[in-house]
């Protein structure tokens, strides 16, 4: 047999595809449930071996549990909303329908050529109305339940473009598209989610997931969600009937507030502050339009204004400055905080920069220097002074509550989800407004809000902003309208994904209750740990919110995850052409790498694999070399799934010379091979082995897959059995040593290592599982093992001089003491050493080790 894997593969891709192989069931009886499931793929054009690490594992995944038994359901599809097709659209011209068709093709291909067991016909494309019409159907029922509302905030803003950014498309402060232009914060009418309603529940759950999701993730969420006890405290604005509120979760330090400070953004601002004093208008939009992240950065440089008000301190009475500085966000608490100098770090910086009061109030048990954020007894602070700070936030809030100046506070650091996107290519949102500006929801009878198709792709503005057919509308009371032109966040569509696979074609339903109950959580998720956050957290919402208006019933989307691993290769950078090099254009001598054409020494890196640094591997090339089994096992074995994985065509060619070396071995001896059932009482010392091997290898195999998917330690356990095979096809198939149970024992033996293999390169099994004449893998059980199989007959006892280790001797299980002494004193090796001298004692420890005294 010559091992062809270009022909062999596609051969059983067809037959596979012919036979709808793959094609799953939401029940199937007597089997439990398995969902296993990759995160969404964006179809940003061809696919590099990088991606593949992802959708690799959960084929493996996907493939071992169907032959352990369970009703798999692994599906894919397309989150194909977004960014780059509508930057596209701009750049060549075209509409965002058609590059997405074209990437999606192209991608599926791919994906096709590497054998995964896809059931192709649950595939979804979220730019297709039969999937957002029900992002529209939520969106109407979330509004219904109060989870959905609109309210003004800043947005990224190009004045030349006259659009909306995302925070991507800022690039040092300008626009993207020409580089030229600073970026500035505009403030819009939004559209919001009410994840904030959930974060309790959020955070608290996350104890559902302690087993089954990395701690890192686990710590990722809490630490997103923010959960803050302590108290908001009130300050009244001095000569106006105007209170401002504040978080803190240091009540303690109350008495040493020397001045207090808003966000830019705080309403308080444009209501008050600019009317008064409308020559700070500079200074404000100034801070406004700094990156909102770089504001909360500890060594960012704190600014800030007076903005000519005062604050009443609740307790002293006393006017306190309000100052606007850039370091106080909207999105955390209610946008103002106040100034503790002497016990807050940023708040010290700030009143250092701007000379203002610092006032201790918190006493360390030994002399440190401000700030001071530890514990400590109080002073400066009225009748609380010597009072334990710990105390003190306790009896600090009780006198508030008692003047009715504050009151005890949870806070959480998450804020709404924005969902309001100023851009062509998402879920139209089913909201109508009237002339006055009042909204009225679509009509369900209506959805799906088809996208607009008389839209220009300028580059300037809203496109659909540019279609008056979209926009004017008649509402239902019979009087004009316009229709809301923002779209939905692509985490729309990706939150709920996986419930519509469950159910794709059905048009009625996004999917049925009782699918999604008996289906989730998934049972395993597969993804990078760039999402913990943002998708995570929003699918976790979303499940939740779906569960409360009664969509299904179960508490959380994914039971387990699987946090892959980056695939890692080198990237060559050109000084001299001020770009990156692909791989084929770079020679490397004595670890040194050179342009080709130039001969320039070039910058070489490990890194990401990237398409924009031209070290990504395009995996047709490498099916095309060596075959998409050989791929997979290498993506498998060279490192466990949660680590990096550097990439290594050297790597490939092992895997598939592992392979070849099977196939090899396998046609050499078929002929041998005989089916039928083994008399255990009749076999030779080869034999034994063998089999041994072979089941300790089963064992092996199932445990490395069951102890959280450790595919490499599975696979290096086959590679050692197929050495064993090696040697026993040499031993006793050529030496022509064999009993009457040989043969059938290499059956057990060539049968359940392809099955065992058939996970991790399912092309090859299945071909040598039809030259057995077996069924196919997937129709296959996974093997099991017999644990007195698995048992070692014979023991290394361990031979020792003087407590020297000097010889090791292998004998059956079940000798005596006295055979075991005399097996050591007449080992050569121990000869050498005890020749001449006198045997003081021999120690022996049962079954371990012999311990020859001598002097």
């Amino acid at each position: 047999m010559e091992y062809n894997p270009k022909l062999l593969e596609k051969k059983w891709q067809d037959i596979w595809s012919k036979n709808s192989v793959y094609k799953s069931y939401n029940k199937v009886e007597g089997k439990e449930n398995y969902y296993v499931l990759e995160m969404f793929a964006y179809p940003s054009g061809n696919l590099h071996v990088g991606h593949l690490k992802n959708y690799t594992i959960g084929d493996a995944i996907a493939r071992y549990k169907k032959m352990r038994g369970f009703n798999v359901l692994h599906p894919f599809g397309w989150d194909s909303f977004g960014l780059p097709a509508e930057n596209a659209a701009i750049s060549n011209n075209t509409h965002p329908s058609i590059w997405t068709k074209k990437n999606i093709a192209e991608m599926r291909n791919q994906l096709k050529a590497m054998g995964f067991s896809y059931d192709w016909d649950r595939e979804i494309e979220t730019y297709k109305a039969e999937y957002y019409k029900f992002n529209q159907k939520f969106f109407i029922d979330m509004y219904k339940k109060g989870l959905v509302y609109k309210k003004k905030s800043y947005v990224n803003w190009c004045p030349d473009c006259h659009t909306v950014l995302a925070n991507e498309q800022v690039e040092q402060g300008k626009c993207w598209r020409h580089g030229k232009t600073d970026v500035i914060q505009k403030e819009l009418s939004q559209w919001y989610f009410k994840i904030t309603d959930y974060a309790e529940e959020l955070l608290q759950d996350l104890e559902l997931l302690k087993d089954g999701w990395p701690s890192e993730v686990l710590a990722m969420q809490k630490n997103w969600i923010g959960k803050s006890t302590g108290a908001e405290i009130d300050f009244k604005l001095a000569d106006y009937d105007k209170t401002i509120s504040v978080f803190t979760t240091r009540p303690d330090t109350l008495y040493g507030v020397t001045y207090c400070v808003i966000a830019p953004e705080h309403p308080l601002v444009n209501d008050l502050v600019l009317k008064n004093s409308p020559e700070l208008k500079d200074e404000i939009d100034s801070m406004l339009n700094e990156d909102k992240i770089s504001r909360e950065s500890d060594d960012k440089e704190k600014i800030g204004i007076f903005s000519g008000l005062y604050v009443i301190h609740p307790l002293t009475n006393e006017k306190i400055k309000l100052y606007i500085a850039n370091y106080v966000l909207m999105s955390y608490g209610s946008g103002a905080v106040m100034a503790v100098a002497a016990h807050d770090e940023r708040d010290y910086k700030f009143a250092k920069k701007y000379n203002l009061e610092i006032k201790e109030v918190i006493k360390p048990d030994k002399e440190l220097e401000m700030p001071y954020t530890g514990a400590g007894h109080l002073i400066n602070s009225s009748e609380f002074d010597g009072m334990k700070n710990s105390q003190a936030k306790k009896e600090i809030v009780k006198k508030l509550e008692k003047l009715g100046l504050g009151r005890k506070k949870v806070n959480y650091r998450l804020h709404d989800w924005l969902i309001s996107r100023q851009r062509y290519w998402g879920t139209p949102i089913p909201v109508l407004y009237d002339e006055d500006g009042n909204i009225y929801l679509e009509e369900e009878k209506n959805l799906p809000v088809l996208q607009a198709d008389d839209i220009e792709f300028t580059g300037q503005g809203n496109p659909i902003e540019t279609s008056k057919k979209y926009k004017n509308v008649i509402l239902p009371n019979g009087k004009k309208g316009y229709r809301e032109t923002d779209t939905m966040d692509t985490f729309v569509d990706s939150s709920w994904y996986y419930l519509r696979y469950l159910d794709p074609k059905n048009e009625k339903e996004p999917f049925k209750k009782e699918d999604a109950n008996s289906f989730t959580p998934v049972s395993q998720y597969i993804g990078g740990i760039e999402h913990a956050v943002m998708h995570l957290l929003y699918a976790r919402f979303i499940h939740k919110a779906l569960r409360d208006m009664n969509y299904l019933d179960t508490d959380e989307p994914f039971k387990r995850l699987l946090t892959q691993g980056m695939v890692l290769s080198y990237s060559y950078y050109s000084k001299e052409k001020r770009a990156y090099l692909f791989s084929k254009d770079v020679e490397v001598k004595n670890n040194i790498a050179y342009d080709k054409e130039t001969g320039e020494e070039l910058v070489s890196k490990l890194e990401k694999m990237s398409k924009s640094k031209n070290n990504g591997v395009n995996p047709i090339d490498i099916v095309d070399e060596f075959g998409a089994d050989a791929a997979r096992l290498f993506i498998l074995f060279a490192a466990p799934p949660e680590q990096e994985l550097e990439w290594s065509s050297n790597g490939v060619q092992g895997a598939y010379r592992f392979i070849n070396r099977l196939v090899l071995l396998f046609d050499k001896s078929l002929e041998f091979a005989k089916k039928g059932e083994i008399n255990l009482n009749n076999r030779s010392e080869f034999d034994t082995e063998l089999q041994r091997k072979l089941h300790q290898t089963i064992k092996k195999v199932i445990e490395s897959m069951e102890d959280n998917f450790h595919f490499n330690t599975a696979i290096a356990a086959l590679m050692e059995l197929l050495n064993v095979m090696s040697k026993y096809f040499n031993d006793v198939i050529e030496a022509k040593n064999e009993t009457q149970e040989s043969a059938k024992i290499w059956y057990e033996a060539l049968l359940n290592m392809i099955l065992m293999l058939a996970p991790f390169t399912p092309h090859i099994a299945d071909e040598l599982l039809g030259e057995l004449k077996e069924d196919i893998s997937f129709n296959k059980d996974f093997p099991k093992y017999d644990e007195e199989l698995t048992k070692e007959d014979t023991v290394n006892l361990v031979v020792q001089v003087n407590g020297k280790l000097r010889d090791t001797i292998k004998l059956k299980l079940g000798f005596s003491e006295e055979v075991a002494k005399e097996h050591a004193l007449n080992s050569e090796n121990i000869k050498r050493f005890t020749d001449g001298k006198e045997i003081v004692k021999i120690i022996y420890v049962k079954d371990k080790l012999v311990n020859i005294v001598i002097r």
